[in-house]
């Protein structure tokens, strides 16, 4: 046997992806920060989706309206860090999203919602997530949850974790799959390392504020990814005041999804029918009717309460619809 000590095995390097600005919600869109997915990269866990949109002066934007509209095969995750927006879905959940408090809602087989920032909004600023449900899980019932986390300290960041397990908390709200969802905020120039599963990877989503995610620079709307392996993770504010980070987490997807503007399916058909099941759910049963609402008792129910035209489906790509899966 050599005599030669054993080196630890290298970690690889942390990857870090940049945001491509996105018009969310049909015509009267507000711009969002899309850093998931990325071309190389669908799947971070289970997480499949993240908008980071703001800080917005709503008097100068028009703030947060989106008209109901469908999902299928996913949760929904909203995170806000100022402003205050009304969700209304076809469960019948009339709840408000907070600073600091999380609404989940999952949609399984099918719910409808909507989205609009309130009158007592100034400032628009928080992430919208989405998280895949496993094939067992993805025809679920719909459901709808909310907690308002805690937060503790951890070196020099303070930590709220809204999913999942951090810091000595875990969370109470129910996934599908092994997940990690938390906000971070660095103090000045502070250091904290955060013990992690090694069976996740990792995203870290920079609100603002220079961080280093294991000594890789991140600027503000970057999202560092940190693969399997890391029992730790070391985040570093390089800036003179407070940092704010979301960190996601996951034990790696192993499905393929297909996913196509709200729906996530495993094949092109069941994107398909989802969209034919949206546009042909009204009273009359045979065709959309954007200021008719949804039939009670459809696949996607009905939003009361939202005054507008809920949103059609756009037409479907020509090309296939690929699946996406985790980089290999």
């Amino acid at each position: 046997m050599s005599d030669e000590k054993a080196r630890p095995t290298e970690l690889p390097a942390i990857e870090v992806f940049t945001p491509r600005d996105v018009p969310l919600g049909g015509p009267r869109a507000m711009t969002v920060r899309r850093t998931l997915p990325q071309r190389s990269r669908s799947l971070i866990g289970a997480w499949c989706f993240a908008d980071h949109y703001g800080p917005d002066d709503v008097a100068a934007t028009g703030g947060m309206d989106v008209a109901p509209h469908p999902h299928t095969g996913l949760q929904t995750v909203s995170w806000l860090f100022s402003g205050e927006i009304e969700h209304r879905d076809s469960l019948g959940t009339h709840a408000y999203v907070r600073p600091g408090e999380l609404n989940l809602m999952t949609a399984g087989h099918g719910i409808s919602h909507s989205e609009v920032s309130t009158e007592r909004t100034t400032v628009l600023h928080g992430v919208q997530l989405w998280v895949a449900l496993p094939g067992e899980h993805r025809n679920t019932r719909a459901d709808f949850q909310h907690h308002v986390p805690g937060s503790v300290r951890v070196g020099g960041a303070e930590v709220s974790v809204f999913l999942g397990a951090l810091a000595g908390v875990t969370s109470p709200v129910r996934t599908f799959s092994p997940l990690l969802g938390a906000e971070i905020v660095l103090d000045p120039g502070a250091t904290a390392t955060l013990a992690v599963d090694p069976a996740f990877e990792h995203g870290l989503l920079v609100d603002h504020g220079t961080v280093r995610l294991s000594g890789t620079p991140l600027r503000p709307a970057d999202l560092g990814y940190a693969a399997p392996g890391r029992d730790h993770l070391t985040l570093t504010n390089a800036s003179d005041t407070p940092a704010r980070t979301v960190l996601l987490g996951g034990t790696p997807f192993e499905e393929e999804i297909v996913m196509w503007w709200n729906f996530v399916g495993r094949s092109q058909q069941d994107v398909e029918e989802a969209r034919r099941d949206w546009m042909n759910d009204s009273p009359s049963g045979s065709r959309f009717d954007s200021g008719a609402g949804s039939r009670p008792g459809s696949r996607f129910g009905e939003v009361r309460g939202y005054d507008g035209d809920r949103l059609p489906a756009p037409e479907l790509p020509t090309v296939g619809l690929k699946p996406r899966g985790r980089v290999r």
